[in-house]
């Protein structure tokens, strides 16, 4: 999808109450229910299956086209992953930060292994608003140096890039991880990965703008944040 396209069309109801339920859901502890609840005492009458839709296809979108307008990130990363539940699994979301707490990459994956932490790290050295990493923190967990050696000989990581195992660094990262957790307990976990995937990406993208990592906008701004994604789908806020 094209930056300049929109995807409200064939919509029935206004682009601005669309990414208004996206919003509040993505970044407040809220269920579809809640934002049904609270459209109709606006005189709206909005299925909270419609709002899930609306999710499903509007929070990777803003995470897209949030990426070029974000902050350089630092060049020493922190790398954690928590625990996420879809289904009845237990799935591992892939966070990396920044010394500072700023986002860097996230990534939702199955399993937590050799390969999953060498597709994050391929992802990660993709982000447009990272600097090449001069250190990179992680904890204990055996499959971190396993990735790592072999992501720099084929070329993902840097070669002058140090590997830092201390548990201490990461603290950073598990602080931060307390805003996602807080988010799908609200949801009362997902039924399913895609759904899952989807989600969290809204929640990362609006995270991230809370956390002022937007440049020239202040993550205190709650009134300029709105305007600022709205502005994203060329929809007056």
């Amino acid at each position: 999808m094209k930056l300049n396209s929109t995807p409200f069309k064939w919509r029935h109801y206004a682009p601005d109450v669309i990414l208004l339920c996206v919003r509040w859901y993505c970044r407040y502890s809220l269920s579809y229910r809640d934002l049904e609840e609270m459209m109709r005492e606006r005189g709206l009458e909005v299925d909270h299956v419609t709002v899930w839709r609306w999710v499903q296809t509007h929070a990777p979108e803003i995470n897209r086209r949030i990426r070029p307008h974000l902050k350089l990130a630092g060049a020493s990363y922190r790398l954690d992953e928590t625990y996420v539940k879809v289904g009845r699994e237990w799935k591992y979301l892939y966070r990396a930060l920044d010394k500072d707490g700023n986002t860097i990459e996230f990534m939702l994956s199955a399993k937590r292994d050799i390969a999953a932490v060498k597709r994050f790290f391929q992802k990660m050295m993709k982000a447009d608003h990272r600097r090449l990493p001069f250190t990179i923190s992680v904890d204990k967990h055996a499959s971190y140096p396993e990735a790592f050696a072999p992501s720099q000989k084929e070329n993902v990581l840097p070669f002058d890039c140090c590997l830092r195992r201390t548990k201490y660094l990461t603290s950073i990262v598990e602080q931060d991880h307390r805003f996602v957790r807080k988010r799908w307990r609200a949801m009362q976990c997902f039924r399913s990965f895609h759904t899952a995937e989807r989600t969290l990406e809204g929640v990362e993208a609006l995270h991230m703008l809370h956390k002022g990592q937007v440049k020239r906008l202040s993550g205190d701004d709650a009134v300029g944040q709105a305007k600022f994604v709205a502005s994203l789908f060329r929809v007056a806020a």
